[in-house]
């Protein structure tokens, strides 16, 4: 299966995220700013590049610090049909419109040096170039087509996985639907994993102060 483009279920979230409160500005971190992700398939511990890749990785540590990644899950398993123990798997916000910040502007491969080789991460976008919100995927194996090349602009890799490659091994072989549409059609899984809770091991965290609708709405349900 060729690796299509990430994109979002649901277009209706794109003009919901131009209206979101602003993207962080990347901010003074540690060269590698560590983050574990708890799922609900095991740990993964990812480092994150913030020297090669800052207004990516301030807006990943966003979502984080202001705890916007935890109740969300790993929703897609892309397999190759010719490896299928290779591909990505994706997860964050999904089309969570109330968990969602700005838009972040591409930092393409191009100009980083990140590649999309084994374990590295990557954000999820729309078809527009500059509009990542909080989405995200996880290469298992070597995936060069989404790297930026002439007449492409590809994704921005921003980190790696250090710890938890057998967690994400897992996901990607979890079974997924024959349903979805465009490129997400088969690669929805059947049982999402759930992202119980998303860390930082490093820094400080400087959560936006944005207000957290979905908290909100939660209380209101309840």
């Amino acid at each position: 299966m060729r690796v299509r483009a990430l994109l979002l279920i649901g277009a209706f979230a794109l003009a919901t995220a131009a209206k979101a409160p602003p993207a962080p500005t990347p901010a003074r971190e540690p060269a590698t700013v560590r983050v574990r992700l708890v799922t609900g398939a095991g740990p993964i511990v990812i480092a994150l590049d913030a020297r090669h890749a800052p207004a990516t990785v301030a807006n990943f540590l966003a979502y984080v610090d202001d705890g916007r990644f935890e109740g969300t899950s790993f929703y897609r398993a892309t397999r190759r049909k010719t490896a299928p123990k290779t591909g990505f798997v994706q997860g964050g916000i999904g089309t969570d419109a109330h968990r969602m910040l700005g838009l972040v502007p591409l930092e393409p491969t191009s100009q980083t040096g990140i590649k999309h080789l084994d374990g590295v991460l990557s954000m999820a976008r729309y078809d527009r170039t500059d509009s990542a919100t909080g989405n995200f995927s996880i290469m298992v194996g070597p995936n060069p087509s989404l790297d930026a090349r002439p007449g492409f602009v590809g994704y921005a890799a921003f980190g790696r996985v250090i710890a938890g490659m057998d967690v994400v091994k897992r996901m990607l072989a979890e079974p997924t639907s024959p349903g979805g549409e465009g490129a997400f059609k088969g690669q929805l899984m059947v049982k999402p994993i759930p992202i119980l809770r998303a860390e930082r091991l490093d820094g400080t965290p400087k959560p936006t102060g944005a207000p957290k609708v979905w908290q909100m709405l939660r209380g209101v349900k309840r």
